[in-house]
């Protein structure tokens, strides 16, 4: 089984979240240095969280939709059951 990223219409959408995210993230280290309010802080990396889940998300989905559903239409069970043992464990990762 091939495991990498599926090639999509998302690849660059993803590339372009996780560019917004660092930029997010250099802009809180700079509020840290500037000691800057800790509620603003906080908020800044509440919205980190919101993005990195969002990336996190189109991830999950588009290996649903790409992996996943592949295996079923091929009707390699075998491989399917694999699949969905996988994206449980990997749900129950992402939501913690």
């Amino acid at each position: 089984m091939d495991k990498k990223l599926a090639s999509t219409n998302d690849k660059d959408l993803i590339i372009k979240r996780l560019n917004r995210i660092e930029g997010q993230v250099k802009g809180i280290q700079k509020m840290v240095e500037d000691e800057r309010y800790c509620v603003d802080i906080l908020v800044q990396i509440s919205a980190i969280r919101s993005a990195i889940n969002k990336v996190g998300n189109i991830i999950l989905e588009n290996h649903i939709k790409g992996c996943v559903a592949n295996s079923i239409k091929e009707g390699n069970f075998e491989k399917s059951d694999e699949l969905i043992s996988e994206l449980m464990q990997t749900i129950n990762k992402f939501t913690k």
